[in-house]
């Protein structure tokens, strides 16, 4: 613990806090001092564990190698061995290894009760109801209050819910107390955090994930099957071998695979050759893995048959000439070729001969077949391939990118191959290079194969060395060969497996200067025992359908061809110890072809060898080599062919003439010169086998050590590739000396500092260039995983080690397996018991060392290079220490001992130096360091407490960096498994020194488990004093460090506030998911650890997220299922607020429960992320602490502090509170991830916080995994850490699940809350605080009850609250009004729950409220008006109030009450019914105002309702028009209970506004005095409740812009503020007025209206009734004919519903009675002449309607339209029942009048309506040309002249004979000559405006317009001499 303690020091934040600032590090209480001198008290058990470290913490395991074959890999020398392991038993528990993640917190959640919410539960039965509701309409109007109301709600016959008997029964307070705490404890969920997301994992920098268990590299793995292989004709066996080619690397990057699809009958004719064919060359598929996908790969098949005589092109022509099908044709030809095949292969069956060869290009099937998610269904795509198009598509350089060749999800594919080609030498030019193949001749064959992805683990597979590979069932079935890999680059990983395996490839012999018959040349390779033909190995692999091994193995012949080149591949198993005897003969043969007399069928024409180890190297690469003549002589094979052996003939002079290449895929020969000579040298020390050759070099005991030093120091010359390949060993071996210095000549010989050298500068090296291999800490997993399973101390046994290393006398080999040290096998029993550690000086002579130690001193003693090196990759010297200290300990047995006396002085020193030199490193090396560091000081099980580092991080970049570091580490620290214990939880802390003793003294034990905590401890329990951190001294850290962060002026940047609190929750969920910790009496000494963090939290009230506010920006999800103005929304709509007199100015949404302090918030500092996580931290330490302690803490509170607490409870209830299900499902389909708090990288990017370890870490993570370095291998887990919780689309199981966890959550955290409101009442009962606090408790228990909350915590919540009114009514029913109508509203709402459990406990509760009431004063008028205006206000405002649930058995003596609850609820019934339909929903609240005529209050809460339905719809003038009507209602009674001069004398002053306003003139005061108690008690009755409305309606007049009506709004304002002398207010309300005034010139639109008819008995009393309705401006009648259609089709179905499409008379007898009909219209408001005169403005035309018109055309015949003769027009007046706007958007029709216009009249009409447009034009200010030229057009233009031409020659050609038409005649007639006048006046203004480009057409207008004059002339002057007296006949008539 001290170890920690001191670094810290910021002289920024030096907070005083009870003596030592919070900046500054106490000093912990010394853990074993503590334990040693506290016997622990307890009795053993769960408590006792809690202070005790387990005696079993540390555990060796020995884990079994896993092998991937049947038989192990290893040859027959040595069995198997084990990795050592080790771990601390109890790493478990802690989060370094056991993340928290959201899978695993899903198992824990499986088992979830589902919490029952009414939120649900109404969603489902608003579904059911959707059906049920489509019952017919009733007319609302004038029905008697109750007339209905029996029919459809009968209270009395309904069934009741069961009683709770024991509530109503009188108990004394205690008791009640006692069984509500007992019933509270009950299924109660038992982790907190188990119910709230996982710990984010960015943030866990404690997490060190075990590393992958050391394993073979594989690639990606594709599995080729060949199904079938057919020539045109089948004469002989043919062989085919497939491998992979990289083109670009022009590099072979597999072995061959040989398969044979001959049929039996030719497989037959080589029986001879090769009698016993072994299962394992029968296969015919093979897996390739390929660890660089390439665009260039090529799966190139060759063929082979068996030698004959002729070259290739004679063998292959009868293939392309001659087909099958034409065998009658070659019949003959055919038998003999079939014949003399068979003699061939009788002859020479052993050899063969190329034959032909294809390649497919990869790309092209895995492009081309796509990806796995194509849409069709058949796996298997049969393709024909030729050359043709693999060459188009493939060889033109393809310019595809390596991320395109993903070899691991394509389709499986079919191939088919049609075309061979003749074998030639060089394949790679001719893959390369497709120009070269149409010059060559292609043999038509089909070869079909299958390619696809290899399955995981394929059945009956074999390995590259043809062991079995599991599974395989049954060793009997054809197998599948795994084809070793030959990577394009370097792969980085370590052999774990043995192998052994050497490829020969001869590649070409030229015998063209060697004499005699040397022309059909086989080269016969084998491999050498020794020089004795019979020592030749039988290692050679076989091919296909023969022997598993061969002795030799021959290259394929040319045919006639003195310099061949070959292509031969020769596999070879080779023994594990090689010595130098051991070579490769080459024998060269000529082959005679045709069976001659006296000529051998082979003759040897010449001999070479290579000598395989020299100097203890094995000799590989590639070798061109001198040929003999002649056999070599003995002892041959020692030398090499280059040296000149007397004697012997060599062909062209001893010239190289044969070319050779020698490849080695080993785990034993390393063939590399540095590593190699390194290994050597070990091993001469180990054997001791002096003096040794190598090379040049005699190894004497003189220089050995020079050398050994030299060949460390020559490692870093070394290939990085080898050096991994041989990872472990090196490493192993690097340890072993600076273990076991050697003994040279009696002396010991220290090794350790070059040991130390070359190992940092090893690790360094493959950090470095191994970037991309790293895990989120920057640590390299090769590394890690060789510290995790290979590393373990070399045993102090002086026998040799079983190290193999690499030379020729060596007895074993030094494969991976074989170099491990015996890891505490079965083998060597003695390990475990080795006695306690000898005397340090004698270990000294025995020249063993502790690897931690020397590791240390070398360390520090190290040069500036390798120090560097060494601190860069710290974490790997830190982690091999800690390693070898607990095996150390374990295996000394010095685990038992006090930690003091664990490990020397001098290593203690030698760290704190250690440490010393991280501090003085530069800033990026340190910030690696520091992890590292960190982790290492976790180890506490190993170091003793003693250790300390100081000033640490002194010199960091910035302060926020510092904090940031800081936090890692304590972070890290608080990881370790037993961070509990060694916070001594049980620890009682010493009291504060004061000089008077301790009052509880005499009970308390000196024990550790004395659980009476002093009194006067208590308050340092909660705070951070120091005797809290000196004994909870981790927590203590880590609550300090949180509270600094949190400080509103700290220098807590916002990623910090994220980084302290994520480390908080992270530690509390692993307590909580910690199976030792699950007691409850264990868990509440745990929260004892956290109670500061109560008081920290109270603090940080201000700057939490508000989820209470509900703001745009804050979407609350419940809104899902509820109105905006729902009082389910935690907040009280405005309405319910006025009803229940909430407060005198209704803001838009007043919340009555928030708290003073709350409601000050200025700005959230902390995220609704990080404010969540601390609440939920917060609430965890309340549900874990004892009771007992919380109580007597909450005792010392002061009234600010306990409000204070108070607030923060209520803000955790609505942080937690329940979404719904509803919410989650949308919450799913917004496509989300993971939060990543941009701000926070922001900030880090901004300020430079970011630490240098995260960005090196992020920078590793940013690199492309397979980026063009060399030095990345492939891995197919590059994106293996990322979490896959990112998936988006959710199932319904899932979505399912999420809310029984939300659920559950919202429920726990509601409890906790209530829990904590219980102990804060039994606290100040006491005290005499009780009055400031209990209110603020009420609050919060009633807005608990306002959210949705389950039914389990509502039955509680309503105990709690029947305590609470039970103890202290006077505060209900004495104090303000406020708390009694909240409680009334939320019972009543519970009431009608849909849950019978949760009304019965609101019924209950609501009755005893009655009773308490009455109890008081023998009467319950206050209780009985909140109730009767909640009910109101609920009925109003609520979508989910279900008025079917509200019976409830009350008592006789509540009659009254419950009639008038009853009239409400049947209002309900309809209002449900309506829901959808907003003009009867308004009808309905319409009526039910009217119904309260005589209860002025219920009247005014109805009108809020209706102003709040009609604010949402956006009618903003009917909301303005109820305000109204509530101010003149409220004018009225004031009127009548004071005489106020400067007042509204009633509703009459308010008439300006409107004329409807007078219906709200009071009834006389015999009927209702407003003095009785509880009538206008509201306190809207008051002047400031008037202002209030008026200034609302205000409002919403100028949302709806009509700004006129504002100023008679505004009139009864000012006399009230001039009273008043409140000149601000009048400041205030005349500049509105000027700006409303300015805004009138602005371009308005007001509404439109529609006369609606309903017809049709379904549609009940709404049958033949008509209305005028209101709709937006621009309203098109389609549109609300779709609308009204559209929802009464829902309601009665499609086929009944028909919209009547005319405005005719409707007939009801012509009507269907089983449908319903709509006749909508479109009316215009209508004035009468002397009307218009005062309607002067917009405003006025469209304010105040009363009268509307609509005009319907028809024919006396019946048609709609006929000729103009013809043609009639009916005109509608209607007359509504009050003005628009009124309350609301429909008013009947009362009276309806029609006009009936004749043809004259209505051409009449058209022509003045026409004359009016054409003046309009003309006289439009500013002058729009367009407009008029486009009405002149349409009255004299040609097209359209036939318009008024015809009306005046239809009516004025003839006089009427009827002389009823005169005045009509006459009056047309002078219409036209205005109209002529109106032409003439429209073509001068149209000259005056138009350009030049215009004038041709104005022409055209002027010509149009005489033509038309000249035509109308005679008409229009033609008078009716009846009407004027007659006039003799002007002579000029007839000159004009």
């Amino acid at each position: 613990r001290k170890q920690v303690s001191r670094e810290y020091g910021s002289p920024q934040l030096s907070k005083k806090r009870a003596g030592v600032p919070l900046t500054e590090v106490v000093e912990p209480v010394d853990y074993e001092e503590y334990v040693s001198s506290h016997p622990p008290g307890a009795e053993p058990g769960l408590l006792r564990q809690l202070l005790e470290f387990p005696s079993d913490d540390l555990e060796l395991l020995l884990q079994e190698r896993e092998c991937a074959t049947i038989e192990p890999p290893v040859p027959e020398e040595d069995g198997k061995k084990h990795a050592a392991l080790w771990s601390l038993r109890y790493l478990r528990y802690s989060t370094t290894q056991t993340p928290h993640n959201s899978e695993r917190q899903r198992e824990k959640q499986k088992g979830l009760i589902k919490q029952t919410f009414e939120l649900d539960e109404a969603a489902i039965d608003r579904q059911d109801e959707q059906d049920d509701s489509k019952r017919h309409s009733v007319s609302l109007d004038d029905t008697p209050r109750g007339s209905w109301a029996s029919s459809i709600f009968d209270l009395k016959n309904s069934t009741p819910d069961a009683l709770l008997p024991s509530v109503l029964e009188r108990t004394a307070a205690e008791d009640m107390d006692c069984r509500n705490a007992e019933n509270r404890q009950q299924c109660r969920h038992a982790d907190l955090l188990g119910l709230y997301p996982a710990p984010d994992e960015d943030e866990a920098v404690e997490r060190c994930a075990i590393p992958e268990v050391p394993k073979e590299h594989s690639g990606q793995r594709i599995m080729v099957k060949c199904l079938s292989l057919k020539f045109e004709i089948e004469i002989e066996p043919i062989f085919g071998s497939l491998a992979l080619y990289d083109v670009r690397e022009k590099k072979k990057i597999s072995e061959d695979f040989h398969f044979d699809l001959n049929s039996d009958q030719m497989k037959s004719l080589l029986r001879p050759h090769s009698p016993h064919v072994a299962i394992s060359t029968l296969a015919r598929s093979t897996i390739f893995s390929i660890t660089y996908p390439s665009p260039d790969i090529f799966l190139v098949i060759k063929l082979e048959k068996v030698l004959q005589q002729g070259d290739i092109g004679e063998c292959c022509e009868p293939y392309m000439v001659m087909k099958e099908s034409d065998s009658t044709k070659h019949k003959e030809k055919l038998e003999k070729l079939r014949a003399q095949a068979e003699q061939i292969c009788t002859r020479l069956g052993r050899f063969r001969m190329p034959f032909a060869w294809t390649a497919i290009h990869l790309l092209n099937i895995v492009s081309s077949v796509g990806g796995l998610d194509r849409s069709d269904s058949d796996s298997d795509t049969e393709r024909k391939g030729t050359w043709n198009e693999r060459k188009k598509k493939g060889f033109e350089r393809m310019s595809v990118g390596e991320d395109m060749c993903n070899f691991t999800n394509f389709r499986p594919a079919t191939l088919t191959v049609t075309n061979f080609f003749k074998q030639v030498s060089s394949l790679f030019m001719h893959i390369s290079d497709g120009s070269v193949l149409p010059r060559c001749r292609r043999l038509s064959s089909q070869l079909k194969i299958d390619i696809s992805p290899a399955p995981e683990a394929p059945h009956y597979c074999l390995s590259p060395e043809l062991l079995h590979v599991k599974p395989y069932p049954d060793p009997r079935v054809r197998p599948t060969k795994e084809v070793l890999e030959f990577p394009a680059r370097y792969v980085y990983t370590p052999h774990t497996t043995y192998r052994n395996l050497l490829y020969v490839y001869p590649q070409s012999v030229n015998f063209s200067s060697r004499q005699g018959s040397v022309r059909n040349i086989a080269v016969k390779v084998q491999f050498m025992g020794g020089e004795d033909p019979s020592q030749a190995m039988p290692i050679i692999f076989g091919k296909s359908s023969c022997a598993e091994f061969y002795k030799e193995a021959y290259t394929p012949v040319i045919y006639h061809n003195k310099s061949p080149e070959f292509y031969e591949e020769v596999k070879m198993k080779i023994p594990a110890n090689l010595t130098d005897n051991h070579h490769l003969l080459f024998t060269f043969y000529h082959i005679s072809c045709q069976a001659k007399q006296n000529t051998p069928l082979e003759t040897p024409v010449g001999y070479t060898w290579i000598p395989l180890m020299q100097h203890g190297r094995l000799r590989t690469g590639s070798f061109s080599l001198p040929v003999s003549v002649e056999k070599p002589p003995p002892s041959y094979s020692v030398l090499t062919p280059d040296v000149q052996l007397p004697g012997m003939k060599w062909v062209d002079n001893h010239k190289g003439v044969f070319n050779v290449e020698v490849k080695a895929a080993s785990s034993v020969h390393t063939q590399d010169p540095h590593l190699d000579k390194f290994f050597t040298l070990v091993y001469v020390l180990e054997e001791y086998s002096f003096p040794f050759r190598l090379k040049d070099v005699i190894i004497t005991e003189a220089n050995v050590e020079a050398e050994l030093k030299a060949s460390m120091a020559a490692l870093k010359g070394a290939l990085l590739d080898t050096c991994v390949r041989f990872l472990h060993q090196l490493m192993s071996k690097l340890i072993l000396l600076i273990v076991h210095p050697p003994v040279i000549a009696g002396q010991i010989v220290n090794l350790g500092r070059a040991a130390f050298e070359a190992m940092a500068l090893l690790v360094n090296q493959i950090h470095k260039n191994l970037e991309g291999n790293q895990d989120h800490h920057g640590r390299n997993s090769l590394l890690s995983s060789y510290i995790h399973y290979c590393f373990h101390l070399p045993t102090t046994e002086p026998v040799s080690p079983p190290y193999a290393t690499l030379s020729r006398a060596m007895a074993r080999p030094s494969s991976l397996l074989l170099s491990r040290s015996k890891s505490l096998s079965n083998s060597n029993p003695d390990l475990a018991s080795t006695p306690a550690t000898p005397d340090e000086e004698v270990q000294r002579i025995i020249g063993s060392k502790l690897l931690h130690e020397e590791l240390v001193l070398q360390w520090v003693v190290s040069t500036s290079t390798v120090r560097e090196a060494s601190l860069q990759q710290a974490w790997f010297f830190f982690q091999l220490m800690v390693k070898s200290m607990s095996h150390h300990l374990f295996l000394s047995s010095r685990l038992d001992m006090p930690r003091r006396q664990r490990f020397p002085d001098r290593f203690v020193d030698d760290i704190a130096a250690l440490v010393g030199l991280v501090n003085k490193t530069h800033a990026e090396v340190r910030c690696s360091c520091e992890f590292t560091l960190e982790t290492f000081v976790t180890d506490y099980s190993l170091v003793h407490f003693g250790l300390q580092i100081n000033n640490k991080l002194h010199t960091a970049q910035s302060p926020s960096s510092l904090t940031a570091l800081r936090m890692d580490f304590i972070r890290i620290v608080c990881s370790h498994e037993h961070y509990v214990t060694l916070n001594l939880p049980c620890a009682t802390l010493s009291p504060p020194a004061s000089p008077s003793p301790s009052t509880s003294s005499t009970t308390s034990q000196s024990s550790a488990f004395s659980c009476h905590v002093q009194d006067q401890g208590v308050v340092s329990m909660f705070e951070l004093s120091v005797p809290f951190r000196q004994q909870h001294f981790l927590s203590g850290l880590l609550l300090a460090e949180l509270s600094l962060i949190l400080e509103p002026d700290g220098e807590g940047v916002f990623f910090l506030h994220k980084k302290a609190i994520s480390a908080l929750h992270s530690l509390l969920c692993s307590h909580d998911a910690d199976p030792r910790y699950t007691d409850p009496q264990v868990r509440s000494h745990i929260a004892q650890l956290y109670l500061p963090l109560i008081p920290i939290v109270m603090e940080t009230l201000a700057q939490l997220h508000d989820f209470t506010d509900t703001s745009p920006q804050r979407v609350r999800q419940a809104s899902a299922l509820v109105d905006d103005s729902d009082p389910d929304n935690g907040t009280i709509s405005q309405s319910v607020a006025m009803a229940i007199a909430g407060s005198p100015l209704p803001h838009s949404k007043a919340n009555p429960f928030t708290l003073p302090s709350v409601a000050g918030r200025q700005c959230s500092a902390l995220s609704t992320e990080c404010s969540r996580m601390l609440l939920v931290c917060f609430l965890w330490v309340l549900k874990n602490t004892d009771a007992g302690l919380l109580e007597r803490w909450v005792s010392d509170l002061s009234v600010p502090q306990i409000n204070r607490l108070l607030d923060l409870l209520h803000l955790c209830l609505s942080c937690f509170e329940y979404k719904g299900k509803k919410a989650l499902q949308r919450i799913n389909s917004l496509t989300f991830k993971k939060s990543q708090d941009m701000k926070a990288r922001l900030e880090e990017a901004i300020l430079g916080t970011i630490g240098a370890r995260q960005e090196m870490v992020r920078r590793c993570r940013e690199r492309s995994p397979y980026g063009g370095q060399e030095n990345v291998r492939w891995r197919k887990n590059v994106t293996h850490w990322r979490q896959n919780a990112d998936r988006v689309d959710k199932t319904k199981a899932e979505l399912e699940q999420e809310s029984v966890v939300d659920g559950n959550l919202a429920t726990e955290a509601a409890l906790i809350a209530l829990d904590t409101l219980e102990i804060i009442v039994k606290t100040v009962v006491m005290s005499e605080l009780k009055e400031s606090v209990l209110g603020g408790v009420l609050r919060v228990l009633l807005y608990s009850m306002a959210g949705n909350q389950s039914a389990l915590f509502l039955q509680h919540c309503f105990s709690t609250q029947r305590a609470l009114v039970y103890k202290f009514p006077e505060m209900l029913f004495e104090e303000d009004t406020e708390l009694c109508a909240d409680l009334c509203l939320r019972l009543l709402r519970h009431c009608s729950s849909s849950v019978s459990s949760v009304r019965s406990h609101a019924s209950a509760s609501l009755y005893l409220l009655m009773r308490q009431n009455f109890e008081i004063g023998n009467n319950f008028a206050r209780v009985k008006m909140q109730v009767t205006m909640s009910l109101s206000s609920l009925v109003g405002t609520s979508t989910k109030f279900n008025e079917e649930h509200l019976d409830s058995p009350f008592p006789e003596q509540v009659q009254d009450l419950v009639f008038n609850l009853h009239m409400i609820l049947t209002d309900t019934v309809k209002m449900k019914e309506h829901q959808q339909d907003p003009e009867m929903l308004i009808d309905l609240m319409y009526r039910i105002a009217k119904g309260y005529q005589n209860s002025p209050d219920l009247r005014l809460t109805w009108l809020q309702n209706m102003a709040g339905k009609h604010s949402e719809r956006g009618n903003h003038a009917e909301a303005a028009h109820c305000l109204v009507h509530s101010a003149a209602l409220v004018a009225e009674y004031l009127n009548m209970l004071e005489d106020c001069r400067y007042l509204p004398i009633g509703c009459v002053s308010f008439q300006s506004i409107s004329s409807n306003v007078l219906e709200e003139s009071a009834v006389s005061d015999d009927i209702l005095s407003p003095e009785e108690e509880g009538i206008c008690s509201g306190k809207y009755f008051s002047e400031s409740g008037l202002v209030g409305l008026l200034e609302q309606a205000a409002a919403s007049f100028n949302m709806a812009a009509m700004y006129e009506a504002i100023n008679g709004v505004f009139c009864p304002i000012c006399p009230i503020h001039e009273a008043n002398r409140d000149f601000k207010k009048l400041a205030s309300v005349h500049g509105k007025l000027f700006n409303k005034f300015n805004n009138v010139y602005n371009q308005r639109m007001f509404g439109t209206y529609f006369r609606v008819g309903f017809y049709g008995c379904r549609f009940g009393d709404l049958d033949e009734q008509e209305f005028v309705y209101k709709e937006p401006s621009i309203t098109k009648l389609a549109e609300i004919s779709h609308r009204l259609e559209e929802f009464y089709s829902e309601r009665f179905g499609d086929e009944v519903v028909v919209i009547i499409k005319d405005s005719n008379p409707v007939d009801k007898n012509k009507l269907d009675p089983n449908k319903v009909y709509l006749q909508i219209t479109y009316v215009e408001p209508f004035f009468d002449t002397y009307e218009l005169k005062e309607r002067i403005t917009y405003f006025d035309k469209n304010y105040n309607l009363r009268t509307f018109m609509y005009c319907t055309p028809f024919t006396l015949d019946g048609r709609a339209h006929g000729d103009l003769h013809e043609q009639y027009k009916r005109k509608a007046i209607l007359t509504t029942s009050h003005a628009f706007p009124y309350i609301k958007t429909r008013v009947n029709v009362i009276h309806k009048e029609e006009i009936i216009l004749m043809p004259m009249e209505v051409a009449i009409e058209d022509m003045q309506k026409k004359t009016q447009e054409l003046a309009f034009a003309t006289h439009q200010d500013p002058a729009d040309s367009k407009m008029l030229q486009m009405v002149l057009q349409g009255c004299v233009g040609t097209t359209v002249n036939q318009g008024p031409l015809e009306v005046a020659q239809v009516f004025l050609s003839e006089i009427p004979e009827d002389s009823k038409l005169f005045r009509h005649h006459n009056k047309l007639r002078l219409c036209f000559k205005d109209f002529t006048k109106r032409c003439e006046d429209a073509l001068r203004k149209n000259k005056s405006l138009i350009g030049p480009d215009q004038k041709e057409y104005h022409r055209e207008l002027e010509r149009n317009y005489t033509k038309l004059r000249e035509a109308l002339f005679p008409l229009i002057n033609r008078k009716i001499p009846q009407l004027y007296r007659p006039l003799p006949l002007p002579t000029t008539l007839t000159q004009r």
